[in-house]
């Protein structure tokens, strides 16, 4: 009975943890494909490609430094206070 007991929490255990990792993928991706606005072929597949490869630290979220890159990406051709906007929000988000 203890092992059939087990095995039921051990398969209950992995399920969840691929149902979230799926819900996390999802987001993630989401997230990108917000933040990818109105990029089109390779500017696009570049990004996504960075967006969704960013290291996350043990809380699901970007490092500091790898926003700054990414921000800093997404802000190209912004100057002055818009690029002060542009690069506030991205920043905290």
């Amino acid at each position: 009975m203890k092992i059939l007991a087990a095995a039921v929490l051990a398969a209950f255990c992995a399920f969840t943890i691929n149902a979230l990792a799926a819900n996390s993928q999802q987001e993630r991706m989401g997230a990108c494909n917000k933040d990818a606005g109105d990029k089109k072929g390779d500017e696009r597949k570049q990004f996504m490609k960075e967006c969704l490869g960013a290291k996350k630290d043990a809380g699901g979220k970007m490092s500091q430094q790898d926003k700054m890159k990414a921000c800093n990406k997404q802000a190209t051709g912004k100057k002055g206070d818009e690029r002060k906007q542009f690069m506030s929000e991205c920043l905290k988000g």
